[in-house]
């Protein structure tokens, strides 16, 4: 490749189109369709006894009233379980609309198709819907508990159950001069994009064809579904994404309920039916994630080595689980970090409880994992008074010790193999960018102001690029114009501008003759989707393969016109030269018209492609032997395994001392996704994902009462943090090709948010002096950690302020969030 694309800072193409009001969005198609709405639980849990929909049948201009009786054949059945895997023990998913029970608030009981969305609702509430409500399991203790059940068929309310070791955690631990144990808590949360779900179908009754636009962050896995529940051939079935305001993961999951009710009346219908979701809905309805009780139990020696960890935790996966168990199983894998852990034991157990799902939400399970491996540097540190960084240097993997087998299975399947990377070089980074080392005296001029501040830091290692493919198709118009088509879907990842700059990188055109379609299962019918920070990766690995392919062909008609070796020509601003030659060239756009022999000469230059003309060679035929018409290609990239970014967060963080109001004044961040493509569109990936990052460890945090009503399901109660509570994120980056892809790239998407909560946890504690073990963490909840602290409820730490504590004392601390063990390990080595 040229190399003048590739790593430039080049501004984003859709950027001036989406700013300025000319973005497409479900909403904005389907002018004159149907509406749909739905009738909705208001219980967490009880059985639906009767559904009396007279009244809103009689409602003018009400089209249809569905309820599940009317659903048919696999629509009628239950949703599919998208990721089957062994440690799933007693599997549930939802009916597109209830049938014999609801389980959550907000789950779909009825649906109504009016005119439009106002007669719709208005008749939703018409529908009378007589209930026995059941006792409801809110909360991870009451799921654990057992004492009530989510499911019959669900013994203990475990939906799965899973193991994995790495050497002797438990022996290793026991056998360690010192241990700890930790108890950490990451409360539910969820991703709040500015378009909830939405679904436009139309049914095209003389072709016999439905077309589904929807906000999807996989066109062809709701394609696949849909025909699979409405029972149409695939071909028959077509999705396209239009412009999407934000997927953060929610969208995903597939098919929604709604999604198979807006199709299947559509069909029906023989008409248009549109569903657009309002905020109380995704609140309901949509998609949380986060919540986990955690137990970490480490063993190290006196310089902060980790001999053993052993993990236990807890995930709330919701009433269903239609995602599987991709989110504890990140947690359980992701956990490890940069870290070398020759002995790791870990064990989750995710349980249904009577509120809404789970499904990958910015980090998807990482973010959890990664607190409790930092929580657990800190602990270290702490114990041993050591500096933080200090104790995570000693335990880092080297970058000659790459690839680096981790000895767990991954979520594609795949055993976890960092492919590259340089931890310690990242560590400097940070402590330089954040200035680590001159923090002792910045504290002592803050406290002489009556400040506290606090710095905290954390690493993390993100599996992305996972499989199993994905494709692109490139053409070149006789114009010149190059269209590029890949199945991913876009929620602002700048795919447009990235997959341009590889594509016109290796045609060595300009940036502005190729033009990106990406989520139209008619112009690419065969991907996987965008999630877990894949897309760059294997989409950007596949149109790099497929201009490949189209410039070699290219290189090869030019020679022939030219009369020239292939090996001699370049293609520059456009054209193929011979090289030394620059004024013996022609156009892309002239190759591309004599690489489809014509009969018919639509306009001048088009007479050089046809029968008659002088550069026809009669021996041979038209269309060589294997050859295809046209200058297009046409290629896959299948990995081998996932690509592992990396990365390493610094804040300052100063906690009132009167009203416990908590504010970052610095947040630092190095990142390491390997080569990058266009560092302007990584840094912004990365301050978006930094600002959901903030939101879930200060603010986001959805609260349930023990009914199992959401009491915080609007704007007005559910905070996140505005710009003026995001910081100023100041970014480097170190870059570590990956040799997995022939770009060297690795995923960038979810590295901002995946350390955020247990960096700021670390910083507050770093102020204030004694444990941070729950999160998010509000001004009040700080306020009630202080006064159990004055109380002698809650331990001081050993370091005392940032690194400058004296050598740890012998004496246990205990408490319920963290305790130290005195083993007979221990006691064994103070003796000899």
């Amino acid at each position: 490749m040229s190399g003048k694309l590739m790593g430039a800072r080049v501004n984003r193409k859709e950027d001036p189109r989406l700013v300025s009001g000319y973005g497409k969005y479900t909403d904005d198609l389907g002018e004159g369709a149907l509406h749909a709405a739905f009738v909705r639980s208001p219980h967490a849990h009880a059985k639906i006894l009767d559904i009396d929909v007279d009244e809103a049948v009689e409602v003018a201009d009400v089209v249809a009233v569905w309820t599940w009786e009317d659903l048919v054949g696999p629509a009628a059945e239950p949703l599919p379980m998208l990721l089957p895997h062994p440690s799933i023990e007693h599997p549930f998913t939802a009916y597109a609309l209830a049938k014999d029970e609801v389980n959550h608030v907000g789950e779909a009981i009825a649906m109504v198709v009016a005119k439009d969305r106002y007669i719709a609702e208005d008749a939703a509430q018409r529908v009378q819907v007589t209930y026995e409500v059941l006792p409801p399991v809110v909360g991870i203790a009451n799921a654990r508990d057992g004492a009530h059940l989510v499911h019959e068929g669900a013994p203990g309310n475990v939906g799965a159950h899973y193991v994995q070791n790495v050497g002797d955690a438990p022996a290793a631990i026991d056998a360690a001069p010192h241990v700890l144990e930790i108890d950490l808590d990451f409360e539910r949360s969820a991703c709040m994009p500015m378009e909830g779900k939405a679904v436009l179908a139309t049914w095209n009754d003389a072709l016999g064809e439905l077309v589904v636009n929807s906000s999807t962050q996989t066109s062809t896995g709701l394609r696949a579904a849909l025909a699979a529940k409405l029972g149409m051939p695939l071909e028959k079935l077509h999705v396209k994404v239009p412009d999407v305001g934000g997927g953060f993961g929610v969208k995903i999951n597939h098919p929604w309920p709604e999604e198979v009710c807006v199709a299947a009346a559509a069909a029906r219908l023989q008409g248009q039916v549109k569903w657009i979701e309002d905020r109380r809905e995704h609140f309901i309805s949509s998609a949380h994630e986060r919540g986990q009780l955690q137990r970490a139990r480490v063993g190290f020696d006196d310089n902060g080595v980790v001999q053993g960890l052993d993990v236990t935790f807890w995930h709330d996966h919701g009433a269903y689980m239609p995602y599987g168990v991709i989110v504890p199983l990140n947690t359980s894998v992701q956990l490890v970090g940069p870290y070398k852990l020759p002995n790791y034991r870990v064990e989750y157990w995710s349980l249904y409880t009577n509120t809404v799902i789970v499904t990958p939400y910015r980090g998807a399970g990482r973010p959890q994992g990664v607190f409790v491996m930092e929580r657990t540097m800190d602990a270290i540190a702490d114990y041993l008074g050591l500096d933080r960084t200090e104790v995570r240097l000693r335990n880092f993997i080297m970058p000659d010790e790459m690839p680096w087998e981790v000895g767990l299975m991954f979520q594609d399947g795949r055993p976890t193999v960092y492919d590259s990377g340089d931890f310690p070089a990242s560590m400097a980074k940070v402590k330089a960018l954040v200035g680590w080392d001159d923090f002792a005296e910045y504290r002592r001029a803050a406290e002489a102001e009556g400040r506290k501040v606090g710095l905290g830091i954390g690493c993390y290692v993100e599996g992305t690029g996972i499989g199993p493919y994905e494709g692109g198709h490139i053409q070149v118009e006789t114009s010149g114009r190059v269209n590029v088509a890949t199945g991913v879907t876009t929620q602002g990842q700048g795919h447009q501008t990235s997959f341009a700059q590889i594509v016109a990188d290796e045609l060595g055109v300009p940036l502005a003759d190729v033009h990106v379609t990406t989520g139209d299962t008619r112009r690419f019918g065969y991907s996987v989707g965008t999630f877990a920070s894949r897309a760059a990766v294997t989409s950007g690995s596949a149109v790099h393969l497929a201009a490949k392919k189209v410039k070699e062909k290219a290189l090869r008609i030019a020679g022939n016109a030219l009369e020239a070796d292939p090996a001699d020509l370049e293609i520059v601003d456009g054209f193929i030269r011979i090289k030394g030659d620059p004024e013996n060239k022609m156009s892309l756009g002239m190759v591309s018209v004599l690489s489809n022999p014509l009969r018919y000469a639509f306009d001048e230059t088009a007479k050089a492609a046809t029968q008659f003309s002088p550069a026809v060679d009669l021996s041979k035929p038209p269309v060589a032997p294997g050859d295809e018409p046209g200058l297009e290609g046409k290629d896959f990239y299948s990995p081998k395994g996932a690509t592992f970014a990396n990365g390493m967060h610094a804040a300052i963080v100063e906690t009132d001392p009167e009203t416990a109001d908590i504010k970052i004044l610095r947040y630092c961040v190095i990142h390491d996704c390997g080569t990058m493509i266009n560092p302007m569109i990584v840094d912004g990936q990365v301050h978006g994902g930094v600002a959901q990052g903030v939101g879930g460890a200060l603010y986001e945090k959805m609260v349930y009462d023990d009914s199992g009503q959401l009491l915080n399901a609007s704007f007005m109660d559910f905070l996140m943090p505005f710009a003026t509570e995001v910081p100023h994120i100041e970014t480097d980056h170190l870059e570590t090709p990956s040799p997995l892809n022939p770009l060297g790239i690795k995923g960038a998407g979810e590295a901002g948010t995946i350390p955020a909560s247990a960096v700021i946890a670390s910083a507050i504690e770093d102020a204030e002096g004694f444990p941070i073990t729950k999160m998010p963490i509000s001004p009040y909840d700080l306020w009630e950690l202080r006064r159990k602290h004055e109380a002698g409820e809650l331990p001081s730490l050993r370091r005392g302020q940032h690194e400058d504590a004296a050598t740890p004392t012998t004496d246990a601390t205990t408490d319920s969030s963290m305790t130290t063990d005195t083993t007979p390990a221990e006691t064994n080595t103070e003796e000899s």
